[in-house]
């Protein structure tokens, strides 16, 4: 190449091996140009120009980014950039501090000198004579594994980089033998083995790179005598087709010649005395993406060498926050192989990121463009891959192409059963595999009681190809639904007697290959009958997961298969009914579908005589009614469950029929006889963590009774020891690891009591951790309340944005069919908000739609506070006998239902407006009267605002008027 054009006087910089020219943007690394972009090399000049003096980032940003507003990430990302093409942390050097808030500061030495001449590129004839290839591009997130070689070798003399095709082994032993040129007096010798075809010739490629030519008929003597006295390195590229005969060669020359060092690469190990395996794992990329920052991103190394080639395909690209999450699923799909990543860089000119991200799925035809400069090998990832396949023995091709129908990792107990045929043993399999593994073509994970291994998606992709072109792919496919049905049908007999983690443990992983399995069963060349046994088999597969959305599809999938054969119904029918009425409740609600499916499979399960079902689907007929708000035939249901599971040895099926009657008693607003049906179940109750009540019956039923019981502790008037229950509920709802249970918590009891208590912070804590559920596994059902607790929450704070929330959560609820608990407090905190704001009519209605439900659902429990906000409005609008009247309806509903915080509510209010009226003895011989018959709770809202407003009265009687006290409620 030419000398670089330049003026004949130039300023620049010197810095450790680099040298910078800012006039023409021009950073060297020794001779070697190093690419970075303009932002990165401006922001260079700045703090060279500075050695050693803070720099700040408002300096740097007016610098780089004249005229522009950016934010500081754009600042982050180039510095990190920087310090990458630097070096900086590799063999301790450091070049940039970070002044943390404030800037940056240049700490390393730097000379100011002139450039009289132009920099040419290094010359290539170096003191210690080597053929090491130019690396055109700079070695990308490999600095550690360099390092760990550069000290290997000295120590080991014969190291051996072994990876999988693509990883970048012959990179990294490029750049770690280049690092060494100096260390050996009769230089390296680099030995590119993949174009032989014969082993024979692998000495004749050595002797060849020594330069040494060879006349007698035995090589290996005159080779090894022609080393012995030589201080060199041999690196041998590419030994897996010439295997045997490289081992050979490489044992005899370490035995033989005690200065000579080898460097090796191969996808497995040459399996020879003396040698040292280092395996080379992919790239690094982030298990998540959706909020990943510029920043973070460029952490990974994945990223690191995406972003580098793209740089150099796309002149200019920079990494933006925006873009960072796309770059990420990239490197993700391509599981950090190094070649796929840069062939998918070098695509980013035609594509542009996110129509590549998409295009990936078929990533052979897409990544078919290499460097034509690079290795044939390397020139395309289907080249790579063939180079592997090619040269395996046959017996191992046809294991991988047949371990390709596995989606996600398998047991060699999986593997046997599907990839063997007739004609191989046991033994076939084990030995092939583990020679698999071996040339890191099948990756295994041994660190468990059981190993397991996978394919990379890469080279699934790979063999699944192959597997079609050999015409197996039907056989084999099938061969795997049948497997997993297999499986499954076993894990089903496991499931009760083995605790839950466990079981999630042993089979959870198994989720693709289920998918997948199903998805061909109910294709259009698959087999119905597999399908729906093994829908029937992954039930509790998808519940113990909390996939309820996929098990709705496919047992909607399995019942349609079903119905075209009469054959086959019965008893897989009224499972496959039960597991679709459970899912549907679970994502849309109280729908009609859901009750038709509860119906259908109670009414075989009786038919079929089978008590268990039958209390399965009385359960869940029960918690559809009581969703819909029809609590009186809820209570029928529940006599029956308590009926059948009396006649069964289960006691915990006995005292779920106790959390049943207590949950329909409480919502009818009998407190007393609801508290004695959840303290019956709760005294007797002990978690057992393999039984599946929250598989069988949806949802935890300890976990559930302790969050109902919070609520009646807290009507009861036991607030502290309310909040004890809510959190153990919550506690008990997480340790199960069901995530439906721990959402049904967090909406239907702890979010609402911490609000009962006056708990803000609490209940946001609730919340958010509502949210997060919701997020991570869509559970869409969950939205309403979401949105109606944050409507609530704005509300108690004076805040008018929790109105239209309020709206559009009960407007969801009525979509939903669920009523129950949510439906009327929603309304009454609408009322409150509307009241507050002045708009009376439309408050009103609120209220009394509220009160209308509860009188003609019966569900009574929170008639009182209703009542009490409905007495709220009229006092704001100056209807002082109408408001005592509503007060004292309230009242008298909550003395009925043994409703004690209730009762305080009421009368907080009613003695307010006595005072207000003039009534300050009756005000505060009311109050008084009911603050009085609390025991505890005394720190929390309405207990603190009841004795504040008591201490008032009692001053305006003793001549000591004080002004009224102002609180968060209409009412106080």
């Amino acid at each position: 190449m030419a000398d670089w054009p330049t003026p004949s006087a130039e300023p620049g910089f010197s810095f450790g091996r680099f040298r910078f020219f800012p006039a023409r943007q021009l950073l060297l690394e020794g001779e070697t140009p190093v690419r970075l972009g303009s932002r990165a090399l401006e922001i260079l000049a700045a703090l060279v120009e500075r050695p050693g003096e803070l720099v700040s980032k408002d300096e740097l940003v007016t610098r780089v980014w004249p005229n522009t507003i950016v934010e500081e990430s754009n600042l982050k990302v180039n510095v990190a950039a920087l310090r990458r093409a630097l070096g900086e942390g590799r063999l301790g050097l450091r070049y940039i501090a970070t002044v943390s808030g404030r800037g940056y500061r240049f700490v390393a030495p730097v000379e100011l000198s002139e450039q009289r001449s132009s920099p040419a590129l290094r010359n290539t004839a170096p003191a210690h004579p080597h053929n090491l290839p130019m690396a055109l591009t700079r070695t990308i997130g490999r600095a550690d594994t360099i390092d760990a070689l550069l000290k290997q070798l000295p120590r080991r003399r014969f190291v051996t980089i072994v990876g999988l095709g693509g990883v970048g082994k012959t990179t990294v032993a490029l750049a770690a033998a280049e690092a060494l040129i100096a260390a050996y007096e009769h230089g390296i010798s680099f030995v590119d083995l993949a174009p032989l075809q014969d082993p024979h010739l692998v000495v004749s490629a050595v002797a060849s790179a020594l330069r040494l030519t060879i006349h007698s008929g035995d090589a290996i003597p005159a080779l090894i005598a022609y080393l012995r006295d030589r201080q060199t390195l041999v690196v041998l590229d590419s030994c897996e087709h010439v295997i045997d005969a490289a081992a050979s060669l490489a044992e005899q020359i370490i035995s033989g010649a005690p200065a000579v060092h080898i460097l090796a690469t191969s996808r497995e190990p040459l399996r020879v005395k003396g040698e040292q395996v280092h395996r080379l794992s992919p790239l690094t990329s982030p298990p998540s993406w959706s909020r990943l920052t510029a920043v973070d991103a460029l952490r990974f190394t994945a990223i690191q060498l995406f972003v580098d080639r793209a740089a150099e395909s796309l002149g200019g690209f920079e990494l933006s926050d925006a873009d960072a999450p796309i770059v990420a699923e990239i490197c993700h799909k391509l599981e950090g192989i190094a070649l796929a990543i840069e062939l998918a860089a070098t695509r980013i000119d035609a594509f542009g990121l996110r129509q590549l991200s998409a295009l990936l799925e078929d990533r052979f035809r897409l990544l078919r463009q290499g460097r034509r400069t690079a290795l044939a090998r390397h020139r395309t990832l289907a080249a790579a891959l063939d180079w592997s396949y090619e040269f395996l023995p046959e017996d191992e091709r046809a294991i991988l192409r047949r371990l390709s129908v596995f989606a996600g990792t398998f047991t060699l107990e999986s593997a046997s059963a599907v990839v063997s045929g007739a004609e191989n043993a046991l033994f076939d399999v084990v030995y092939s595999l583990g020679n698999l593994v071996a040339k890191s073509l099948v990756s295994a994970d041994v660190s468990g009681a059981v190993a397991n291994y996978r394919l990379l998606e890469t080279t699934r992709a790979y063999a699944l190809q192959k597997l079609e072109e050999n015409g197996e792919r039907e056989r084999f496919v099938r061969r795997h639904a049948e497997h997993y049905r297999d499986l499954f049908e076993r894990a089903q007999t496991e499931w009760e007697a083995t605790p839950t983690a466990a079981w999630v443990a042993k089979y959870g992983g198994e989720i693709d290959d289920v998918r997948n399995a199903l998805s061909w069963a109910f294709s259009e060349g698959g087999d119905l009958s597999i399908g729906v046994t093994l829908t029937v088999a992954s039930i509790t597969l998808w519940m113990c997961l909390s996939l309820l959305n996929e098990c709705r599809r496919y047992t909607e999938r399995a019942l349609d298969a079903l119905s075209q054969m009469p054959s086959e119904s019965g008893r897989r029918e009224m499972q496959l009914r039960w597991a679709h009425a459970a899912s549907l409740a679970s994502t849309r609600g109280a729908v009609s579908e859901a009750q038709a499916s509860w119906s259908a499979a109670l009414e075989s399960a009786e038919s079929l005589d089978d008590p268990e079902f039958q209390l399965r689907a009385l359960h869940g007929l029960f918690a559809h009614r009581i969703n819909f708000g029809d609590c009186r035939s809820a209570i029928g249901l529940a006599e029956r469950f308590c009926a059948l599971a009396a006649a069964r040895s289960d006691l915990s099926d006995q005292l779920n029929g106790e959390r049943m009657l207590g949950t329909a008693q409480h919502y009818l607003g009998d407190q007393t006889s609801a508290r004695t049906h959840i303290e019956r179940m709760l005294g007797s109750f002990t978690t057992r963590a393999h039984h599946p009540n929250a598989i069988r019956f949806q949802y935890s039923q300890g976990a559930t009774a302790f969050a109902l019981f919070a609520h009646i502790l807290w009507l009861q008037g036991f607030p502290d020891q309310a909040i004890q229950a809510a959190q153990n509920g919550v506690k008990a709802a997480q340790e199960t690891n069901h995530a439906p249970t721990l959402c049904g918590i967090l909406a239907l009891f702890a979010c609402p009591l911490a609000l009962y208590v006056g708990d803000l912070g609490l209940a946001e804590h609730f919340l958010a951790a509502l949210k997060k559920g919701v997020a991570e596994h869509a559970f869409t059902i969950y939205n309403a309340p979401c949105e109606g607790w944050q409507g609530v929450i704005l509300v108690e704070r004076g805040d008018d944005a929790g109105l239209p929330l309020l709206r559009n959560a009960l407007s969801q609820l009525e979509e939903l069919g669920l009523r129950t608990r949510y439906y009327p407090i929603y309304l009454g905190s609408l009322a409150q908000g509307l009241g507050a704001a002045g708009h009376f009519t439309e408050a009103y209605s609120a209220i009394d739609t509220a009160l209308a439900w509860i009188n003609k659902h019966e569900e009574y429990w929170c008639a009182a506070e209703l009542l009490r906000i409905k007495g709220e409005l009229f006092r704001l609008e100056g209807s002082a006998a109408a408001a005592e009247d509503h007060y004292r309806q309230a009242l008298e509903w909550a003395r009925r239902q043994d409703a004690l915080s209730w009762e305080l509510r009421g009368a907080t209010s009613l003695a307010q407006l006595w005072h207000q009226n003039g009534r300050i003895e009756e005000a505060e011989k009311l109050l008084s009267s009911v603050y009085s018959r609390f025991s505890e709770g005394f720190e929390t809202a309405d207990l603190m605002t009841a004795r504040a407003l008591s201490d008032t009265f009692r001053n305006s009687l003793s001549g000591e008027a004080k002004p009224l006290l102002r609180t968060r409620r209409l009412s106080q």
